[in-house]
């Protein structure tokens, strides 16, 4: 698929820069970069419908199940 892009030139001149010292295109940065956010975007889309199938006494009988005790020093 073939898409034009329009940038600000501050942008692309730091696209450009960065792109020449990692060595990697352009294309494959902007590639990289749509595939990180959409995955984001998908995961907090998963989580939110996880989170409708949960409710509140769930989560309270749950908490109940885990020992009171004092946290270890590495957790504080």
């Amino acid at each position: 698929m073939n898409v034009a892009l329009r940038l600000p030139e501050s942008l692309g001149m730091r696209l450009k820069e960065f792109s020449k010292r990692e060595n990697i295109s352009m294309n494959q940065f902007i590639a990289t970069a749509i595939a990180e956010k959409l995955s984001a975007l998908q995961t907090y889309d998963y989580l939110e419908e996880r989170a409708k199938e949960g409710s509140a006494a769930h989560l309270s009988s749950m908490l109940k199940k885990v020992p009171n005790r004092k946290a270890e020093t590495f957790d504080k």
